[in-house]
């Protein structure tokens, strides 16, 4: 089965602003000039593409909003990482879920890598390992799952001892759970669940005019107690630094350079 990314960055980076660019292109870290071999600043969203090539995509979509033109500037066509990127343009103005869907049409019957552009993840084999469990658990998604110190400021899970994700706890203020999503891959039952989910949310907003807050984690609880089969690989030894705050993006900043 086909391999694509997908990568919602249709965010307006309120916690950041005022930036000089979107926040998908701040520079964190370095890597060498492709031409001259010098250290040379590297955005943060490539770390997550780089990831994605690895777990096999040579395709991956990217949702933007409008006004984000330096993203399809800075990357193009995706060919100096070896990948095919499309870049599609969020119509509804909602939340992340939203922004994933728009790309039903494209990723219907695939197996898809998904992952935040501005968290920063390690190891650089974390999505292949865990398209390897889908395949080998039969499940619906998994999730890639990180050791936290901040369970305010993640989507926490709760395993089973099999690996099983039993329950997702979006952004407790306190939580004695140990693991943070950060990284999700699925087959196509679970893009054809979100989508349909989705829907109904959507006709909700329209009848009664109403914006929802509404997380991934929140849809993936909803495939949960749905019957949908989520697994989880936990990453003891990796890593996964948020930059959507100043304070965090200083962190990450100062890690990776």
């Amino acid at each position: 089965m086909e391999i694509v990314g997908l990568i919602p960055a249709a965010g307006k980076a309120t916690r950041l602003s005022p930036l000089p660019c979107s926040k998908e292109l701040l520079p964190t870290g370095f890597e060498p000039h492709p031409n001259t071999g010098e250290p040379h600043p590297k955005p943060v969203s490539k770390y997550l593409l780089e990831l994605m090539r690895e777990a096999g995509a040579r395709q991956v979509y990217l949702v933007l909003r409008k006004g984000k033109w330096d993203i399809p500037q800075y990357y193009g066509d995706g060919s100096q990482l070896g990948l095919h990127l499309a870049y599609l343009i969020m119509h509804r103005p909602y939340v992340t879920p939203f922004s994933a869907d728009q790309a039903y049409t494209f990723i219907q019957g695939k197996q898809v890598v998904f992952g935040f552009p501005d968290i920063l993840l390690s190891p650089p084999d974390a999505l292949k390992r865990m398209l390897e469990r889908l395949q080998q658990h039969q499940a619906d998604v998994v999730l890639g799952v990180f050791p936290v110190e901040q369970p305010h400021k993640w989507d926490m899970v709760e395993l089973g001892e099999d690996g099983t994700v039993e329950h997702i706890v979006a952004k407790p203020a306190v939580s004695n759970l140990r693991y943070g999503w950060a990284l999700a891959c699925w087959g196509p039952a679970f893009t054809e669940f979100m989508h349909e989910h989705l829907q109904k949310g959507e006709e909700q907003i329209i009848t009664t005019g109403r914006t929802i807050e509404l997380s991934m984690g929140a849809v993936m609880q909803a495939a949960i107690d749905n019957g949908l089969r989520v697994q989880s690989v936990c990453f003891d030894d990796g890593s996964a630094l948020d930059t959507g705050t100043p304070e965090d993006l200083r962190k990450a900043i100062r890690s990776y350079s």
